[in-house]
């Protein structure tokens, strides 16, 4: 990957973005997409829409989004102590967070803090083998009373995780928000990649990095319905299933370092999911396939039902522990995604070609 792509990725995976809170991640992705674009604008829900105007006239709208939100948790009671508790942004597992780490982010900056838990020497068998409840954990910050908290913490405050951007093995990375600033990340990609071709392509192009998808899709609902496209691509992850604790049943044989996922499905428009087939086949790049015969959980959803609908389609990239600090994905993976959707972006020509017949 080149140097300056993953330098973005890492400051896109840093900058803390909770549903609702998403503003210094869009910030980082604003920044690094505003020289390739012709028009970049921010709406009053937080979605970043980057356009590349195309060549020729009533060309059809090509929309990929991405969304910049990540799973976290927000403040909500500071009792007499000065801890601090809270509830989940997202799906937040109860498993994982004792014992991590974590950013208050206030009005001052961010506020380290820890999840505390009981020590395994005071807890009886019972407890041992059972989960301590979101609404009973509580955050440390230092604080030596509810009056000291308060002047550090407003009740509301996000939180995000602390984990660090990790290169393991090969091309392998690990950070707390793969899901889905991965997406963001090939949406930027693929604006660049298209910028730097010096070719006007035969259709307008709207990158967005939306927000909120974590809590209901909310970004992709109202970032369609602006742009109002005629094509949309949706780029998110999917749960890899070569790790050794995840039923190939359940998703099929996904892979990190496989390529990218084209999902297949009602969500998904027939003519779009061959023409992404076609095109990784002519440019040689490696996909795999899941099936997904109901919705997809993804902005696709809202996108394919927009207005008067849509014509959908999803990329993927295969990630492991979706929803912890360490998700785990392949960046060649990431980099194929992106070659792939501009590989197709020049193969469309009109509108009508994703009509069935």
């Amino acid at each position: 990957m080149r140097k300056e792509s993953l330098k973005f990725l890492e400051q896109l995976l840093d900058a803390p973005s909770p549903s609702g809170y998403e503003q210094p991640a869009q910030r980082v992705f604003r920044d690094y997409v505003a020289p390739f674009c012709d028009e970049l604008t921010t709406d009053v829900m937080g979605n970043v829409f980057a356009r590349i105007s195309g060549k020729g006239k009533n060309l059809p709208r090509v929309m990929i989004v991405g969304h910049t939100d990540e799973i976290g948790l927000q403040i909500k009671y500071i009792d007499d102590h000065g801890f601090l508790y809270f509830a989940a942004v997202g799906g937040v597992d109860a498993h994982l967070t004792p014992g991590k780490r974590v950013a208050v982010h206030t009005a001052n900056g961010a506020l380290p803090g820890v999840i505390g838990k009981k020590p395994i020497h005071l807890m009886d068998t019972k407890d041992r083998e059972t989960v301590v409840k979101l609404e009973s954990q509580y955050i440390d910050i230092g604080a030596s009373d509810k009056k000291e908290a308060q002047k550090l913490v407003r009740v509301g405050d996000a939180v995000t995780f602390e984990s660090a951007f990790t290169r393991l093995h090969g091309d392998r990375v690990a950070s707390r928000g793969f899901d889905d600033k991965a997406g963001c990340f090939v949406v930027a990609e693929v604006l660049r990649q298209v910028a730097a071709s010096g070719k006007k392509l035969a259709v307008d192009l709207y990158g967005v990095s939306s927000v909120q998808e974590e809590i209901g899709l909310r970004g992709g609902t109202t970032s369609c319905y602006s742009v109002n496209p005629d094509v949309g691509i949706c780029v998110e992850v999917d749960f890899a299933t070569d790790q050794p604790d995840v039923e190939k049943k359940h998703n099929g044989e996904v892979a990190l370092g496989k390529g990218p996922i084209l999902a297949r499905g009602a969500n998904i428009n027939p003519h779009l999911f061959e023409l992404l087939s076609k095109t990784a086949s002519t440019e040689k790049i490696a996909i795999q396939q899941t099936a997904t015969p109901r919705a997809t959980g993804t902005d696709a959803n809202v996108m394919q039902i927009s207005r008067g609908g849509v014509a959908t389609a999803l990329v993927k990239i295969p990630l492991r522990y979706m929803h912890t600090p360490v998700e785990t994905l392949s960046l060649t993976d990431l980099e194929d995604a992106a070659r792939l959707i501009v590989a197709t972006l020049g193969r469309i020509t009109s509108r009508e070609e994703f009509i069935p017949r």
